[in-house]
């Protein structure tokens, strides 16, 4: 959400928690406010206070663990630059954790979903297939967590940081409603941001001014996506964004599987629309800034008869 400030700035809120993603909780912690300061980072904007917001399940689990939980999400918040102000803790069945959020960004410099322009050049910067992973590791059918847990955890902020020096027309951060749901935004139109719920109704008539081509094998996957999906170990949420969303979508090369396009993620990578002259240098910056799955995975077309064209 986007309040005007002053005639230079303005104010930017947010709120996003999540239930465990994986079994330690002060990783918990860290991923589910690394996953609510990103909205601030994928318009730009700069985080200033944080309110945890903890829905606790003192039944079954001890004040310890919610200890930690809270420590995670501090030290993510205190890594952000941002501060902690408070929160509200209430009793629930199952554990939730996440943040309130404020920022502020130059109103010169803010980014949207929506602003893409044609001809642009698509650069994401963590891999896909973070819901299978979670799913996978609530199974305990996934031992080597590292990977994922790693990429959950990074904040946002470092890529936004790198972003600052070049010609960003669009962004949006990869959560919820996968890669397709999220690249939907960059076609629509260009106007006032509607509700991701409205991604989900397929009885709209079509907003979309633009398509994107995905290069297919540009897109980075985490390690075990490809076998664990196959072994049917998918979220839900995945599938109900693929019937949701599919009729949007082109299918141009051979794939075997395109559910990882779909996947709900958690605290997934920014995707950026800029200029084709300097996505390469800037896929380059990333990487050399530790972000090292950054990648080129598409470009905005003129509008073909789908928005979406996985090729």
């Amino acid at each position: 959400m986007l309040y005007n400030e002053s005639d230079e700035y303005a104010m930017l809120s947010s709120v996003d928690f999540i239930t465990p993603v994986v079994d330690d909780p002060y990783i918990y912690g860290q991923i589910a406010a690394a996953n609510a300061l990103s909205d601030i980072f994928a318009m730009g904007g700069i985080a200033k206070s944080a309110l945890n917001l903890l829905m606790w399940d003192s039944v079954h689990f001890d004040v310890k663990v919610a200890n930690a939980i809270l420590k995670g999400g501090l030290d993510k918040i205190t890594e952000s630059g941002a501060l902690l102000l408070g929160g509200h803790t209430i009793k629930d069945t199952e554990q939730k954790y996440g943040l309130s959020v404020n920022g502020v960004v130059c109103k010169d410099r803010i980014w949207r979903n929506n602003t893409a322009q044609e001809n642009d050049v698509l650069v994401l910067t963590k891999p896909l297939g973070s819901g299978i992973l979670t799913t996978a590791i609530k199974a305990r059918m996934l031992h080597n967590q590292e990977e994922v847990i790693k990429s959950m955890a990074m904040l946002n902020l470092y890529a936004m940081q790198v972003a600052q020096n070049y010609e960003i027309h669009a962004c949006t951060d990869i959560t919820g409603f996968g890669l397709i749901g999220h690249a939907l935004e960059m076609c629509r139109a260009n106007i006032t941001k509607k509700s991701h719920s409205s991604l989900l109704d397929s009885t709209q008539n079509s907003p979309y001014d633009k398509s994107i081509l995905f290069y297919t094998t540009q897109i980075p996957l985490f390690e075990n996506t490809k076998e664990l999906s196959k072994m049917g170990i998918v979220p839900g949420g995945s599938y109900e964004n693929k019937n949701a969303l599919s009729h949007q979508v082109q299918i141009q090369s051979q794939i075997d599987d395109d559910i990882f396009y779909y996947d709900a993620q958690t605290s997934g990578g920014l995707l950026f629309a800029l200029p084709f002259a300097q996505a390469k240098a800037f896929a380059y910056d990333l990487r050399k800034a530790g972000i090292t799955y950054a990648n080129i995975v598409g470009e905005i077309l003129p509008r073909r008869e789908k928005a979406i064209i996985l090729g």
